[in-house]
């Protein structure tokens, strides 16, 4: 006995209304911190020509899509308490999908090839590390709602040990963002490398693969730093060297 059309049609509603309740419809937008020049989409991260372009404030975004793709954008100040005037900088870009499992939390899953951080430090490089980066997170929970003091809608994300991220706030919607599929295939489609599902502080905790041969023109920084007094012993040694030579009696 054939399904009549009412069933079908009643079937395919319940698997719509099933899907769109694996998602949270108030975190669909993109969402940004408080000095608003950080924002995922084509004005952080250029596919094409495989380059980050610097924000004029440092900050954080994050954009969800009703159907399960996320995207983030991070650009970051790393101090140096050390040499004060010799800050660094880092800025991580990555896509993928994320899940809401039922018990608060969110995971993403990035597509492992497309993810890149460059980092900057000028007192130490000449030029700017790019490297591929793939960092899966887990936030242990998350609450969308109505910033008190501002009146706008504010995303509070917390971190897998429970310790809160800057506040964001909806900056648009639908959200700003680069396609939702790989936009660098490479010929291996593996990841490269086990990540983990957590970000560690200091963006230094994913899975880097150095690129070579992109846009960007990659420095490998020296195994060790230069050291003025390996310089100076040399000279020293060869010094004495120069004075046992001169020293030692020629046959005539």
């Amino acid at each position: 006995m054939l399904p009549s059309i009412k069933t079908v049609a009643l079937f395919s509603l319940g698997l719509a209304a099933l899907a769109r309740a694996q998602y949270d419809t108030a975190l669909v937008g993109t969402w940004t911190t408080k000095s608003k020049k950080v924002m995922t989409g084509p004005g952080f991260y250029d596919p094409v020509a495989d380059r980050l372009i610097e924000p004029d404030l440092t900050g954080i975004s994050y954009s969800f899509t009703s159907d399960g793709y996320y995207e983030e954008a991070y650009y970051r100040a790393i101090p140096n308490p050390a040499t004060p005037h010799c800050p660094s900088a880092i800025m991580q870009w990555q896509h993928g999908t994320y899940s809401l499992p039922g018990n608060g939390s969110l995971v993403m899953q990035p597509f492992g090839v497309d993810g890149r951080q460059l980092t900057s430090s000028p007192c130490s490089y000449d030029r700017s590390i790019y490297v591929r980066y793939e960092q899966s997170e887990l936030m242990k929970s998350y609450q969308v709602m109505t910033d008190p003091y501002h009146n706008v809608p504010r995303l509070n994300l917390y971190k897998f040990d429970g310790s809160p991220m800057q506040p964001m706030y909806l900056a648009a919607s639908p959200p700003q963002m680069l396609p939702t599929q790989t936009l660098n295939p490479t010929s291996t489609p593996k990841s490269t490398g086990k990540s983990r599902v957590k970000r560690m502080e200091g963006g230094d905790g994913g899975t880097q693969e150095r690129l070579v041969g992109m846009n960007k023109d990659p420095f490998i920084p020296p195994k060790e730093p230069y050291n003025a007094d390996h310089w100076w012993w040399a000279g020293v040694g060869l010094t004495a060297l120069g004075t046992a030579l001169y020293m030692i009696p020629t046959s005539t």
